[in-house]
């Protein structure tokens, strides 16, 4: 599958392993994949968020979920940087959109898998998903990013 990927594709595949690394996150998940992608202008405008409000909304979701089970993390932050290879494991969601990034880009018969694809398949993951919740606390309305998304 990775041999059909566009050149944009791969980019943003490689920079969710890098933000998995960047998180601690031991295996590439749809979190990761979505704010790779949103470094991508095209899709952080149909978005209406780039990585770095991503990376921020993602901190405060993580920072909430500890806080409501007791843990108060007040200033700190975690180091980050989990060793990963050049094989990095893809949770189960993170899969799934690959499988699902496939099935959309071969219904519109395209030959290379492109981020807007991949975008398309993260829009629909069901909460509680991670970039399901991720685009909810972006603010983020699905069906007007499908719509920006078909003009990409």
């Amino acid at each position: 599958m990775f041999e059909t990927f566009a050149k944009s594709t791969r980019v943003a595949f490689d920079d969710a392993k890098y933000e998995a690394a960047r998180r601690g996150d031991r295996r590439v998940g749809t979190d990761h994949l979505l704010i790779s992608l949103l470094n991508e202008p095209a899709i952080a405008t149909a978005v209406g968020a780039d990585a770095e409000a991503a990376r921020r909304a993602a901190e405060a979701l993580d920072r909430g979920a500890l806080k409501a089970v007791g843990v108060d993390l007040g200033d700190y932050r975690a180091p980050g940087r989990a060793s990963l290879g050049r094989h990095v494991p893809l949770t189960a969601g993170a899969k799934s959109v690959l499988q699902r990034t496939l099935a959309i880009a071969a219904s519109e018969k395209s030959r290379s898998l492109t981020p807007r694809h991949m975008m398309l398949a993260l829009l629909e993951r069901p909460a509680p998903d991670p970039a399901a919740d991720l685009l909810a606390a972006l603010g983020t309305d699905p069906d007007r990013t499908r719509e920006r998304l078909a003009a990409v």
